[in-house]
């Protein structure tokens, strides 16, 4: 009797256990994403969706045509609001957020019992159907007594899910204001090579008219036409590079269709009057990455994970089967009935695994990860520095370019201009000073939009989500020095 009741606690035990267990956290639709939203809230400032119905698609749509209907020239606030809402590839990252609560929900919940039932004696003569009925149910013991280490596992991986979402939304932010800078910084180009392209055409058509009345020399026109042809292929190379970080910034946003009649503005904004201070930005990155605390996270797990293996080294699994049998019998024309219970325990004997591999695996598993948790910290705090001194640099070179090398360009320009007029200079003295001044306004474009961009990386050094890998539009427009200009 009193080992009949045990085995009926047994077996009542996960499911009164079930009762006290429940993944109402996870099973939600949304489930941990309202975390990922005021996180990177505090950081973009801006609001994220994670669209999982129709309502909810056309509420993003409407907000997306709502900013681009604004204005028709996007600045980098909106360009990263629209990003934020309508990139695809966002939303697929937050599905990889679903599938961690789902797997999350999953393990709050007991294995389903194994129901087994057999006949045998069927069709045997002189019985009314079958002589015997036998009726099992399996239950594995070993996944109860490790339910609670599984389910903590489970919820330290949704976290991780949670600061990996976070991460990839911070990253698209950083990346789409980085596309917004370079699509500017590349029209910006454009605009400069078509102004000088004006004033070189005008000394062309000069030289064209000298060489007709025999003031200049066929060399001389050569040298003339020959500048204007060669500023020409530079613009329209520029022109290329310019389309192409447009594009870029295009498909971060998600646009497509009469959603690309989009413009961006004529130039970058001026420099700052002084830089923002930040002494203790290593220390801000170390308490604020994401990527960082997702390390830290992956350390928890495998370290759980390492107990698991631990409690489970020898038995792997341990099953309890219990069942009921009837018998049938019929003896002197009387029909017999009899119903016995049985139980049977099943377990693997651990004679020639005993477990050591597995264990030394989940060592160097969790070793792995303690190591890279450590590099990740080392990295962060040069990343922090990195970002930092790029900032202060080109800052102070960008204003360089302003203060000095372009006035003083200018300055020569003019005065070339002047003794050319006064017919004290050649026009190959002149032809070289503009050369020179129009290269000097291309760099001090291209020296502030690289501060620009030094200063769009403060936050993913600070926060997590850093640079990704410079897309071929990017490199072109790089290649090709070219910048932002004109309302395109």
């Amino acid at each position: 009797m009193i080992g009949t009741r045990k085995l009926i606690l047994a077996l009542a035990f996960p499911l009164a256990l079930s009762g006290c267990v429940t993944g109402a956290e996870y099973s939600r639709k949304e489930a941990g994403f309202i975390s990922v939203a005021n996180k990177t809230a505090t950081v973009t400032a801006k609001e994220t969706v994670w669209i999982q119905n129709r309502n909810q698609a056309r509420s993003a749509a409407a907000q997306v045509t709502s900013l681009l209907a604004r204005t028709k020239t996007i600045d980098a606030e909106t360009a990263v609001q629209i990003a934020l809402l309508n990139n695809k590839g966002l939303q697929a990252a937050y599905a990889d957020l679903g599938d961690s609560a789902a797997d999350a929900w999953q393990s709050t919940m007991f294995l389903n019992p194994t129901v087994a039932v057999g006949l045998t004696g069927i069709g045997t003569p002189g019985l009314e159907a079958f002589k015997t009925v036998e009726g099992a149910v399996v239950t594995n013991i070993l996944a109860l007594a490790t339910k609670k280490r599984d389910i903590e596992i489970a919820d330290t991986r949704f976290r991780q899910a949670q600061l990996n979402a976070a991460v990839r939304t911070l990253q698209l932010a950083a990346d789409t204001r980085r596309a917004w800078i370079n699509a500017v910084a590349a029209w910006e180009n454009v605009g400069q090579l078509q102004r000088a392209q004006a004033t070189a055409d005008a000394a062309s058509e000069l030289a064209q008219k000298l060489g007709e009345t025999g003031a200049m020399t066929k060399g001389a026109q050569a040298r003339e036409h020959v500048f204007v042809a060669e500023l020409a292929g530079e613009t329209a190379k520029a022109r290329l590079a310019a389309r192409l970080t447009k594009e870029e910034l295009t498909r971060l946003m998600g646009l497509w269709g009469s959603d690309l009649d989009y413009q961006v503005p004529n130039s970058l904004p001026s420099l700052p009057r002084a830089v923002v201070k930040r002494d203790t930005i290593e220390a801000e990155a170390l308490r604020n990455r994401i990527d960082l605390q997702v390390a830290k996270l992956e350390l928890e797990a495998t370290a759980r994970s390492y107990g698991l293996t631990d409690a489970t080294r020898y038995v792997t699994d341990l099953e309890i089967l219990t069942g009921l049998e009837t018998e049938r019998e019929i003896e002197d024309g009387d029909k017999k009935v009899d119903t016995t219970g049985f139980a049977e325990l099943e377990f693997a004997i651990p004679i020639f695994d005993t477990g050591k591999a597995r264990m030394r695996k989940a060592e160097l598993g969790y070793m792995r990860a303690a190591n890279e948790l450590a590099e990740k910290a080392v990295n962060v705090r040069s990343e922090a520095r990195s970002a930092y001194e790029a900032y202060r640099s080109n800052y102070d070179i960008a204003r360089h370019y302003r203060n000095s090398v372009v006035p003083l360009r200018t300055k020569v320009e003019e005065q070339s201009l002047l003794t050319y007029n006064g017919m004290i200079s050649n026009t190959f003295e002149l032809l070289t000073d503009t050369r020179d001044k129009i290269n000097s306004i291309l760099l001090s474009v291209n020296a502030k939009r690289d501060f620009w961009l030094a200063e769009a990386d403060l936050a993913p050094a600070i926060y997590g989500g850093g640079a990704t890998q410079a897309s071929a539009a990017t490199e072109v427009a790089a290649a090709s020095e070219s910048s932002a200009g004109g309302g395109h």
